[in-house]
This record gives C-alpha cells, sequence and structure tokens, in this order.
C-alpha cells in the first residue's frame, strides 16, 4: 500500500496534549504554525519568561516529570489565541495567550493544580525569535524542524517487543505515516521527502524522552520505553526530524514518498 500522512498534529503549548489537523501549510524553514509555540517555564526559568531565543527542555513543566499533564485536555483556537483546558471533559481554565489577563489566568489554574512539583510559580512563556522570522518554536531541538514518526515502527515494537499495546500518541510527532516498512525511516537522514505539496529534508533521529512512558489515554507512567528500545532494537529512538526545504500545503491522506522514489 502507498505510504500516507495518517495524522498531522501540533502541540501549541508545550507539554500539554496535542491538536490533530485536517491539514496545514508549513513554509521553508519553519516549524509547523503555533506547535510548541508556548512554555510553562517553573524554578529559575520562570522569572525571565520574555527572554528571546530557544531554552532548554528542563526550563519546562513537560511530561518526563510531570505526568500529571496528561491527564489535561487542552484545545487551541488560532483565531483568538484562545487555550482552553479541560479535565474529565469539565473545563478548568481559560485564557488568551496574547493577552497579559488571559496568560495569568491559565498560570494561576497551573500553580494550583502543579502545587509542590516545582519551586516558585508557572510562567507562560511564547517562542519568540524575529531573527528567523518568527520560524521557532520549544522542540526538544534547536533548529526548526517537522518530526515524523513512521507507524509501522511502533506497531512493530508493540507487536515483537513491547508486548502491550502503544499508543503513537506517546511520541508527540507532528506527522504520523502509515503504509511504510518497519523502521525504513532510519535510513532516511540526509534523504529528501515529499508529502502532498511540501519536500522536506529529513535531518536527524528523534530520541525518546522519558514523556513517552506516560499513557496518553490514563496519564500512569506505564511503559518503561528507553529500556525496552535498547533491548529490542540497540538504540533509544523513534521517529526522525525533517526540515521544511520548499513549503506548501500537506493534508491527511497525501502521498509521501522518497524523492528517488518518485516516477521520472
Amino acid at each position: 500500500m502507498p505510504a500516507t500522512v495518517a495524522a498531522i498534529r501540533r502541540y501549541p503549548v508545550k507539554g500539554l496534549s496535542g491538536q490533530d489537523l485536517p491539514a496545514v501549510d508549513l513554509v521553508t524553514g519553519q516549524p509547523i504554525p503555533f506547535d510548541r509555540r508556548f512554555g510553562l517555564l517553573h524554578g529559575p526559568a520562570a522569572l525571565t519568561p520574555d527572554v528571546e531565543g530557544w531554552r532548554p527542555n528542563e526550563d519546562f513543566f513537560t511530561l518526563d516529570r510531570n505526568e500529571k499533564l496528561a491527564l489535561l485536555d487542552s484545545e487551541f483556537d488560532e483565531a483568538t489565541q484562545s487555550l482552553i483546558i479541560r479535565r474529565g471533559g469539565k473545563q478548568v481554565s481559560r485564557g488568551r495567550l496574547d493577552q497579559p489577563m488571559g496568560r495569568m489566568l491559565v498560570e494561576q489554574f497551573f500553580a494550583a493544580y502543579l502545587a509542590g512539583a516545582a519551586p516558585g510559580l508557572p510562567k507562560l512563556a511564547e517562542a519568540r525569535n524575529p531573527a528567523q522570522g518568527g520560524g521557532f518554536s520549544f522542540t526538544d531541538r534547536e533548529e526548526a524542524a517537522v518530526s515524523i514518526l513512521n507507524l509501522a515502527s511502533v506497531r512493530d515494537l508493540e507487536e515483537r517487543v513491547a508486548k502491550q499495546p502503544v499508543d503513537p500518541r506517546r511520541f508527540r510527532a507532528n506527522l504520523m505515516i502509515d503504509g511504510l516498512e518497519p523502521w525504513v525511516e532510519r535510513q532516511w537522514i540526509g534523504a529528501l521527502l515529499i508529502v502532498g505539496e511540501v519536500t522536506l529534508r529529513i535531518c536527524d533521529h528523534k530520541d525518546c524522552r522519558p514523556s513517552s512512558e506516560v499513557n496518553p489515554a490514563t496519564g500512569a507512567r506505564d511503559l518503561n520505553t528507553l529500556p525496552i528500545l535498547e533491548r529490542g532494537y540497540d538504540h533509544t529512538q523513534c521517529g526522525v526530524y525533517a526540515r521544511v526545504v520548499h513549503g506548501g500545503r500537506i493534508a491527511v491522506g497525501d502521498p509521501v514518498a522518497l524523492a528517488d522514489d518518485l516516477p521520472s
């Protein structure tokens, strides 16, 4: 079966739940719009929320250490920049992230929800870097990239090594691709990938983080992902990163092919 885009997902607030998109317009050199655009700083990092530039993962509340975040459903409205947070289907917080009062309401909710998880009060930060023309986000790597997950690799992990269901959402990827051979993406580093109207350059493997231990449906830390990968495959990576080298539109169901595999 030909490879296709099975899902497109962005994470407007680092560490919170993802948002499925039917389609997205990508720009050369930039990430998916509003992916990891915001993050919740903690500890000393929260004292400098307005510093421009990339910040390391350790500055933020994330699932690596705060699995309670998986119990929240977040919804982001791009037009109004409003963030709605629900728990168990009930709205527990709402605020416009482009307005001081809206940010304060969200910060107050997380101060109560994550009380004791880190010193100080959580502070929302926005990824801003005018020198990059807005092409910036709080991803795990400093360079702007789109993360790609091969669903066949997840199924192989599930069936041959983990011996239990593995939700692909654990790996928090932007693009999920189906119709490939398991782990073929590991051979793609440096290659050009055509997805819909977009050309991507595969630039690196995606390392798994402790966040993948957390079940996105239950919030339980119930899978030792890193040692399982190491035992089964002699690495702790799942997915790849890619840079947008030619922008355009991607939609769910679009074909995916390496440039060398395209018909002449």
